[in-house]
């Protein structure tokens, strides 16, 4: 009879039930606050409340701006089987004030590497300021690094880590491009403020 059916959840519904504790994993994961996925997805802070706690079902429209925040495959978020390819998609991208940035991380994690090819940039020191810290690793060429009251020249194999509030400045230091490795935190990449040049 009819009225004895037990009717049976859709096949689907389990994999939708999974998407808020993922969703939560991932911006723990990431250190992210609802006001910064919000400013980052253009999403509302109350939307991503209602995601996270399984209150809202997700859509295509919602995932496919999460997914490209926090830089996963959208099969990511809806728990497709993982298929075992661990590359990073190489993407280069250009830099405000001259050169490459090639990513090296798929995340948006307290920690970001980078493969930056830096040209020459003129004599003239052009200070930057910014949160947080970094690490630069020079693997081809000679960089010029202008840090405060330092102005130091890096060959190959060569590092230096610094804080970013510091005035800060980089270049070739022989007019050749150089090849670095870049690691810094999230808060890196937020707006760069110019710092006034030392009288």
């Amino acid at each position: 009879m009819d009225s004895d059916r037990v009717e049976k959840p859709a096949p689907h519904q389990a994999v939708l039930d999974e998407v808020a504790p993922r969703l939560r994993r991932l911006r723990a994961q990431r250190g992210l606050t609802l006001a910064a996925l919000s400013e980052t997805t253009g999403i509302s802070k109350s939307t991503l409340s209602r995601l996270e706690s399984g209150q809202r079902r997700p859509s295509l429209e919602l995932l496919l701006p999460l997914a490209s925040a926090y830089r996963v495959p959208l099969d990511d978020l809806v728990g497709a089987p993982e298929v075992g390819d661990p590359r990073v998609r190489l993407t280069p991208r250009a830099m405000p004030n001259g050169g490459t940035a090639v990513p090296l991380t798929r995340s948006m994690g307290p920690l970001q590497a980078f493969k930056m090819l830096i040209p020459d940039r003129g004599a003239e020191p052009d200070l930057r300021t910014h949160e947080g810290y970094e690490w630069l690793y020079v693997l081809d060429g000679r960089l010029r690094l202008v840090l405060a009251d330092h102005d130091l020249v890096l060959g190959p194999g060569e590092a230096a880590e610094f804080d970013t509030r510091l005035p800060h400045w980089f270049t070739s230091a022989d007019g050749r491009p150089v090849e670095i490795l870049s690691l810094f935190g999230r808060q890196g990449e937020r707006m760069h403020v110019r710092a006034k040049p030392r009288a």
